[in-house]
C-alpha cells in the first residue's frame, strides 16, 4: 500500500474536521500514525507521526512544536485557531487544529483511522468487518444485532444461529433499509439524541423491543447498532453494545477514508489521463475503463452569479458522479479547474440524454445553470486525452440556447474557433485584405465587410446577399463594385474569396447571424 500522505489525510477528514495553518515541507510528507502526547513522559523518536497535543494550550504550544522537530515528526495538531504558526514553518513542521470543543480520544480514532485506511478496491466496500462485528455484539449481548448508517440503511447484520427476530428485521435484511413510519421516525429522534444505550419498545404487537446504539467519532453521527431484545440480552449487554458501537466507528471511519483516499488517488490518475500525461494502459487498468469512450464535460454557466463556486463546483461532481455511477456503476469523474469532467463508456447514443438529465437535476438542485459537452468517441483510453480536448472547444461555444452538445453537433462552429485561434498566432495568416476592408469600413463608414460575408455566406448570389443585408440587390452589388474600385480586391479570384471569408469570420468575428 502506497503511504497516506498528509494531502491524503486532509482530503479524508479536512474541513471542519481538521485545518491545516502551514506545511512547510509541503502535503507530499508522509503520515505514519496519530499519537496522543504526554506530558509525563519524553517525545519519542516518531517519523513521520502526527502529535496530538493534549494537555497542551494552542498558542502555548512552541515548546512542542519545536520538540516534535527535533523527534522527526510530520506535524503537530492542536486544539483551537491560534497554534504557533511561526515556530511550525521555522522548524519545518506542519501545524493542524481542531476545534476547541473536540475530544482528543475521538479526534484521534478519527485520524488514526484515516491514516489507517487502504484504499478500496472497485468491488471492496471496506464494510465486510462489520458482519463480523455485529456477530461478536448478537453472540455477547444475546440479540440479533445490525449496524445502519444515519439514512438507515442497513450496512450489516448477525447470523447468529437461533436468535429470535420479527417481521421487521425480515423486511429490513430484504431491502437493506430500514421500514419507514411515523414511529420509526420519533425512535431515531431519541436514539440519536443520546449519548448512551437506549431501550426501545416494539413498534407491533408482534414486533419486538430493541436496545440500540448511536455511533459516533469527533461529533459526527455515524449510524447506530441495533439488538433485538427478545428477553434474553445478557446482564452486560449495555457495556457490550457501547464497546462494539465504539468498534464500528473505527469500521465506519476506515472504510470512509478508503473509499475517499480512492477516490483522491483515482481523481489524480484521471486527471493525469486527460490530460496525456499518464502511461494510458496502466490508468486505463487502474481506473477501470475499458474499451471505447468518450469524455463529458460540466460546467457552471459562467454568466450566472455564484457566491461561492468552489464549493458549487464540488457539489456539481458530486451530482454528476452519482448520475454516472446510477447508469454505469463504478465511473471515473474529477474536477479540474473548475471544470467536471466524466468518462462515459460506448456505446454512446444515450450519452447525450445522460448529460441533458445532469444538467437539469444539477441546475435545479444547484440553483445554477450548468451546460455539458461530450467529445468524440475514442476507441480506447490512449484517446481520451483528444475526447477532452473536444469537450472543452464544445465548451466554448456553448450558450443559454445550446446548454448540451455533442462535438459532432457543433463541428462547424469549433472548427472555425480552432481556426481563428490558429490564424490569430501566425502573421502570414492574419496578414490581408480584409484588415484594409475593415480600416476603410471605420474611416469612412461604410459596410464593406458586413456586405462581403453575407455575399460569401449568400454562396455569391446578389439576391441572397440582399435578403440577409436587407437591401436592394442593386445596393449590394454597387457596394461590391466600390469595394473592388477603392480597395482592390479581386472577388473574382475564387482563392481571395475563400481566404477573405475564413479571414472575417474568425478574425474579424463577422458571421450571417451579426454580419
Amino acid at each position: 500500500m502506497d503511504a497516506c500522505t498528509l494531502g491524503d489525510l486532509l482530503d479524508v477528514v479536512g474541513g471542519p474536521a481538521l485545518h491545516l495553518h502551514t506545511a512547510p515541507a509541503g502535503q507530499d510528507v508522509p503520515v505514519t500514525e496519530a499519537v496522543l502526547y504526554d506530558g509525563r513522559a519524553p517525545l519519542p523518536r516518531l517519523p513521520g507521526a502526527l502529535l496530538l497535543a493534549v494537555g497542551v494550550r494552542a498558542a502555548e504550544a512552541g515548546p512542542l512544536v519545536r520538540a516534535a522537530a527535533e523527534a522527526g515528526l510530520t506535524g503537530v495538531v492542536v486544539r483551537g485557531a491560534d497554534g504557533p504558526v511561526g515556530e511550525a514553518e521555522a522548524h519545518g513542521v506542519a501545524l493542524l487544529s481542531v476545534a476547541e470543543d473536540a475530544a482528543w480520544h475521538q479526534v484521534h480514532l478519527l485520524l488514526a483511522s484515516a491514516i489507517g485506511a487502504r484504499p478500496a478496491t472497485a468491488t471492496d466496500t471496506g464494510l465486510g468487518d462489520l458482519f463480523a462485528l455485529a456477530d461478536a455484539i448478537a453472540a455477547a449481548a444475546g440479540g440479533a444485532t445490525a449496524v445502519e448508517d444515519p439514512r438507515q440503511r442497513i450496512l450489516a447484520y448477525s447470523t447468529v444461529p437461533g436468535q429470535q427476530v420479527d417481521e421487521d428485521r425480515r423486511q429490513g435484511i430484504l431491502g437493506l433499509q430500514v421500514p419507514a413510519s411515523t414511529e420509526n421516525t420519533e425512535q431515531y429522534r431519541r436514539l440519536f439524541a443520546a449519548d448512551r444505550p437506549v431501550r426501545l419498545p416494539a413498534l407491533t404487537g408482534s414486533g419486538l423491543p430493541r436496545l440500540a446504539m448511536p455511533v459516533r467519532a469527533a461529533g459526527e453521527t455515524l449510524g447506530s447498532v441495533w439488538v433485538i431484545d427478545a428477553g434474553a440480552l445478557a446482564p452486560d449487554a449495555e457495556d457490550t453494545l457501547a464497546q462494539g458501537a465504539s468498534t464500528a466507528a473505527l469500521l465506519l471511519l476506515r472504510a470512509r477514508a478508503a473509499r475517499e483516499l480512492a477516490r483522491h488517488r483515482g481523481g489524480d490518475l484521471l486527471r493525469r489521463l486527460l490530460d496525456g500525461t499518464a502511461d494510458a494502459p496502466t490508468a486505463a487498468q487502474r481506473l477501470g475503463i475499458e474499451g471505447p469512450a468518450r469524455v463529458a464535460a460540466f460546467v457552471l454557466d459562467a454568466a450566472a452569479s455564484v457566491p461561492d463556486a468552489e464549493r458549487t463546483a464540488l457539489r456539481l461532481l458530486d451530482v454528476v458522479r452519482l448520475q454516472c455511477e446510477a447508469r454505469y456503476g463504478r465511473q471515473a469523474c474529477v474536477l479540474a479547474d473548475g471544470v467536471v469532467y466524466a468518462v462515459l463508456p460506448a456505446p454512446g447514443e444515450r450519452h447525450r440524454k445522460l448529460a441533458e438529465d445532469i444538467v437539469g437535476r444539477a441546475g435545479q438542485a444547484l440553483r445554477v445553470p450548468v451546460r455539458a459537452a461530450l467529445g468524440e468517441v475514442v476507441p480506447d483510453a490512449g484517446g481520451l486525452a483528444d475526447s477532452r480536448a473536444d469537450a472543452d472547444l464544445v465548451l466554448r461555444v456553448l450558450d443559454a440556447d445550446l446548454p448540451v452538445a455533442t462535438v459532432d453537433e457543433v463541428r462547424p462552429r469549433v472548427t472555425l474557433l480552432r481556426l481563428s485561434e490558429v490564424m490569430g498566432e501566425r502573421r502570414e495568416l492574419s496578414a490581408g485584405t480584409w484588415r484594409r476592408v475593415l480600416a476603410y469600413d471605420a474611416g469612412n463608414g461604410t459596410e464593406y465587410a458586413r456586405t462581403l460575408v453575407c455575399w460569401f455566406d449568400a454562396g455569391c448570389d446578389m439576391a441572397g446577399a440582399a435578403r440577409l443585408l436587407a437591401v436592394h440587390p442593386n445596393t449590394c452589388r454597387y457596394r461590391l463594385r466600390q469595394l473592388q474600385q477603392h480597395i482592390g480586391v479581386d472577388l473574382d479570384d475564387p482563392d481571395e474569396r475563400l481566404v477573405l471569408w475564413l479571414q472575417l469570420r474568425t478574425l474579424a468575428g463577422l458571421g450571417t447571424a451579426g454580419a
